[in-house]
């Protein structure tokens, strides 16, 4: 699979012309496309940078968009040289923790093309924490509000044939003054209601699906989330997955029970004791979107064309 050239060119050749403008992309945006008597509708807003703050299918809203973390979004967990703790040096698409709930991002848009039922966007990412900030006690390593971290996204509703898949394709910039040994990057993640409070695990081996627990952690097949009638689900699938030595995780989901809220991801790692060499990162994930049934059979159905 070829993406990183594609993304390349957008991230250097079109941001490129977008730094010489005197203004930058809007950010509001909505992309459609038709599936099983309905339409799945994306929406982006300039409040996340771009980032996807609703999906909606049959009357359902798909994502719990509230602050600027809590969306259908990208970002990367990096080491900065020393040991990896999670969100202390933490590129984030929609934005930063302190952005909250607020009318704007810390995050910055470069580029946008939103056309039919594709949704292309490059956007310079923030950390998640501010220098001085802390998560969990633990001190931000980054020095600024604005990472030197460039995503570039593209995202089709419809995937060959299968009118209800998402073609989620990401690159992840490394900029070449940073050291690295250990990145994590969270291709893409739903932040969903906790409507969909079913949890499902799908076999690669067999093509069916079991029960999962709320974990929260990975594993190795791919997940599921439904409402309890499995009148709408959503699940995610990637034919790169797993990571070269991680080969029991990837999947990941979590049910954030005071928030009311539930979570899914694909997650892909590098680790090099040489350093992660900078450029570029790229990643296809395949988002399913409809019933439970129908979710559940057009994963076999990528499982066995992939």
């Amino acid at each position: 699979m070829e993406i990183r050239n594609l993304y390349f060119a957008a991230a250097i050749g079109l941001c490129g012309s977008v730094f010489g403008q005197a203004s930058a992309p809007i950010g509001d945006a909505v992309v459609r496309a038709p599936y099983d008597k309905s339409e799945i509708v994306i929406t982006t807003t300039s409040r996340l940078a771009g980032a996807i703050d609703s999906l909606t299918w049959a009357g359902q809203e798909f994502i719990d968009s509230h602050d600027h973390g809590r969306q259908l979004q990208s970002a990367s967990n990096l080491d900065a040289g020393s040991r990896m703790i999670g969100e202390t040096f933490n590129p984030t698409e929609a934005g930063s923790r302190f952005d909250g709930a607020g009318p704007t991002s810390t995050s910055r848009l470069l580029h946008m093309i939103a056309e039919g039922n594709t949704l292309q966007t490059t956007s310079q990412m923030a950390f998640w924490l501010r220098p001085g900030e802390k998560s969990a006690g633990n001190p931000a390593k980054n020095a600024s509000k604005l990472s030197n971290h460039l995503l570039t996204k593209r995202v089709t509703i419809g995937y060959r044939d299968m009118p209800n898949v998402l073609q989620y394709d990401v690159t992840f910039g490394l900029p070449a003054n940073e050291r690295h040994e250990y990145a994590q990057f969270e291709a893409v993640t739903g932040y969903m209601p906790d409507i969909f409070s079913g949890f499902y695990s799908f076999d690669r081996s067999t093509g069916n699906v079991k029960p999962l627990s709320d974990g929260p952690g990975e594993q190795s097949n791919p997940v599921i989330l439904a409402t309890q009638s499995g009148s709408h689900a959503m699940g995610v699938y990637s034919p790169q997955q797993p990571s070269p030595g991680y080969a029991q995780a990837g999947y990941g989901r979590w049910r954030f029970g005071r928030q009311k809220v539930v979570k899914w991801n694909c997650v892909f790692r590098v680790r090099d004791s040489e350093g992660v060499q900078p450029g570029d990162y790229s990643y296809r994930c395949l988002v399913i979107v409809g019933r439970l049934d129908a979710v559940v059979a057009t994963m076999v159905k990528l499982q066995t064309q992939d």
